[in-house]
């Protein structure tokens, strides 16, 4: 059945992020007539009324309205703006949003929060607000009536004066709050979560929270699989930013719901990433929380990321589900990959372009498995012990097909641990911790991931048996602290330890593996290449590699830039500068990036010096064993002939004649340019060629050499045949 979809762009922002999110619906191929309409603030000031007769005959047609923005403004500039001949005629601007939410008794506001960017544990809550009552019910005025005197008393009014004052009520009635408690149990029960909190301030307004506290333990009392509990709303803000992951759904009355969801907006990673919905009985409206934004209006900096998942909220409230799961999975894609990001979070890129990425990962997304490394330990932070282990476990997870995205080296020190172990979960699938598993007091590792987790600490006898069989036989007397290593988090699969007294283990957390190694190498490595090669199988996406010389590093980036917009491609790209040397490194996510990497190929191919990272002169060695080489250029000629094979006059097989020329001396002053050019002959080939470096330091004798080398690789049969062979997908 055909949805009807009206879209009311609204002000400011609004406009742009609609625009740039809105294709999205074209890409999912859904039942559903898109149809626009006119609200905002143009309109308060041509027409007196933000919402024109006609907007609210297609809301009242529409199966969901997605509105952009509403910009509102106070009284006096609201009456400065109007059209002159509206001027001076009492009319009020009343906020669209208010008018909506009055007008369609949208009584609750929903914003479901969880970390899409930034650092922490991974959490999902959501923050359901009353709408139509509450302070922000319309009852706020300037001046006290008499009528109000005797209740209203204040030692402040007497000093003041009745009309020297403003008050604002706060009405809560059992209708409202009624309906919005059961509202909050059902979307708790149908989306899984298991505990309903309801912040207010009872403690201080005690008639009112009393009255709210009743009828929300009477409607809790209906839903006995869901825990329900008051807390002061100042307490929910503390934890909504020390420990999110503990709430299931939020509910409070307006101003305090409002001021709780845009913290939790926050701890999200910011009102750019922030979905609402205003929910009513069958009618319902969809907005990103940033509203209209002026100050970035028109200049291209708006996030759309929130107005992708309010798509995404107004879908699955049609009953397109798997829809907004695409959406949802996108956004989380693109935000977690961290290449193409608004200003907001941190990135350069501009509305459009953020879009297309979401519109890329929604069309073609990505399965990439994410791994985090933590390293435990201060000898390896104060360098006594070089931190081999990361780079080895880093390469075989790797090898293993997941996509490393941080590695972490903290202390032996609790609080750092476990703020590691957070960042590690909230952003990773897999998160492997290397060290701090031995018998000393320092040993916190299992102590930081119980607390993490909040599991309990368990014995193992088998384990405690095996140190003690292991101990024993090497004839070493147990020590009570031993008994530490037999003790793992609730819910841990052990690992066995052949090389020593401390078994690793592993356990599920959410959709996350935790994987705990000791930390020695001749016991981690082993254990952890176990544990990999007994996993499901995960290929890594296919990857190139292009080592060049004569190029720096920026030009490259811009080409590879300018080739990558061209083709749309969905590939991952960086960089590595390892003098003289420019590695350019692809990971492609989809077949069809093919284009792509054969125009990289084709822009490459002046200066490509080998495919795996490996340079010229490390080419060259094997290829001349066994060869008559001489050198005549009064540059390189003792550098290179250090690092050449002994030339054998009476084996030889043909003359390798080498002659290098330069501009200027390899000395100081360092500065300018240096032009270098190079003669071979290879028997009967030969090649000249010509290179300009800048003229940095000493170093440009290590430039010279690779260049010579290369040079000779060039002319050499092997080298040239290695090189016509084409990458492909």
């Amino acid at each position: 059945m055909m949805k009807k979809f009206l879209v009311l762009p609204g002000d400011g922002i609004g406009r742009e992020v609609c625009e740039a999110a809105l294709p999205v619906l074209d890409l999912l191929n859904l039942p559903i007539q898109c149809e626009f309409g006119e609200i905002g603030w143009d309109f308060w000031c041509q027409e007196g009324n933000a919402i024109p007769a006609a907007t609210w005959h297609q809301i009242d047609m529409a199966d969901a309205v997605l509105l952009g923005a509403i910009s509102s403004k106070g009284k006096q500039a609201a009456e400065a703006e109007l059209v002159p001949t509206l001027q001076g005629r009492g009319l009020r601007y009343t906020s669209p949003v208010l008018q909506l939410r009055q007008r369609l008794e949208l009584f609750a506001n929903v914003r479901p929060v969880w970390r899409l960017a930034g650092q922490g544990m991974p959490f999902r809550c959501a923050i359901i607000r009353e709408n139509t009552e509450g302070l922000y019910a319309g009852f706020d005025r300037q001046g006290v009536p008499e009528s109000l005197s005797d209740w209203l008393t204040h030692p402040n009014l007497a000093r003041s004066g009745l009309d020297q004052a403003a008050i604002s009520v706060r009405l809560q009635t059992r209708f409202g709050l009624e309906r919005l408690f059961r509202y909050a149990f059902d979307y708790a029960g149908a989306n899984g979560y298991s505990r309903v909190t309801l912040a207010d301030k009872p403690n201080v307004l005690r008639e009112s929270g009393q009255f709210a506290t009743d009828i929300f333990l009477g409607i809790a009392a209906h839903y006995a699989g869901i825990e329900a509990e008051i807390c002061n709303v100042d307490a929910v803000a503390l934890d909504l930013v020390r420990q999110p992951q503990r709430f299931g759904v939020i509910v409070a009355e307006n101003l305090l719901g409002d001021i709780l969801s845009d913290l939790a907006a926050g701890v999200m990673g910011g009102l750019g990433l922030a979905p609402s919905a205003n929910i009513g009985h069958g009618r319902a409206y969809f907005e990103p929380v940033h509203g209209s934004a002026p100050d970035i209006a028109g200049s291209g900096r708006a996030n759309p990321a929130a107005m992708f998942l309010t798509i995404g909220m107004a879908l699955r409230h049609m009953g397109f589900a798997a829809a907004a799961d695409r959406i949802d999975g996108a956004v989380l894609q693109v935000v977690r990959q961290g290449r193409c990001l608004t200003p907001d979070l941190g990135g350069a890129s501009t509305t459009q372009d953020m879009a297309s990425a979401i519109l890329q990962a929604v069309t073609r997304p990505r399965h990439a498995l994410r791994a985090s490394i933590v390293c435990v330990g201060e000898e390896l932070l104060v360098g006594r012990v070089l931190n081999s282990n990361a780079a080895e476990i880093g390469r075989r997870l790797s090898e293993a097909g997941y996509v490393v995205t941080s590695q972490h080296t903290c202390p032996d020190r609790l609080p750092a641990i476990q703020q590691a172990l957070a960042d590690g979960l909230g952003q990773s699938d897999l998160v492997v911790v290397n060290g701090g598993l031995g018998p000393t007091p320092d040993d916190l590792t299992r102590h930081a991931v119980a607390a993490v987790l909040q599991r309990s600490l368990e014995f193992d006898a088998t384990t405690m048996a095996n140190i003690e069989t292991r101990m024993t036989g090497y004839g070493l007397k147990m020590d009570p602290s031993n008994r530490v290593q037999a003790l793992f988090p609730q819910g841990s699969r052990i690992l066995a330890n052949p090389n020593g007294t401390a078994a690793g283990f592993e356990l599920d957390w959410q959709a996350c593996r935790l994987l705990v190694l000791p930390g020695p190498p001749r016991e981690c490595l082993p254990m952890l290449d176990r544990v990999l090669a007994a996993a499901p199988k995960h290929p890594a996406a296919p990857s190139y590699c292009w080592t060049l010389l004569g190029v720096v590093e920026s030009d490259i980036a811009a080409i590879v830039g300018r080739i990558l917009a061209e083709y749309g491609a969905a590939v991952d790209v960086s960089y590595l500068w390892r003098y003289p040397y420019v590695d350019v490194r692809l990971s492609v996510f989809d077949e069809r990036a093919a284009p792509c990497v054969i125009e990289l190929e084709r822009r490459f191919a002046a200066h490509l010096v080998s495919r795996d990272g490996v340079s010229a002169m490390t080419q060259l060695l094997p290829l001349l064993a066994g060869r008559r080489w001489l050198i005549d250029d009064g540059i390189t000629q003792q550098a290179f002939t250090n690092r050449l094979p002994a030339s054998n006059d009476t084996s030889a097989l043909d003359v390798v004649r080498m002659k290098a020329l330069a501009n200027r001396p390899l000395a100081a002053p360092w500065e300018g340019v240096l032009s270098m050019s190079c003669q071979v002959q290879i028997g009967a080939r030969q090649g000249k060629y010509r290179l300009d470096v800048p003229h940095r330091g000493p170093e440009v004798l290590e430039y010279a050499c690779e260049f010579l080398a290369w040079s000779i690789l060039r002319n050499l049969d092997a080298f040239l045949v290695s090189l016509k062979s084409e990458p492909c997908l």
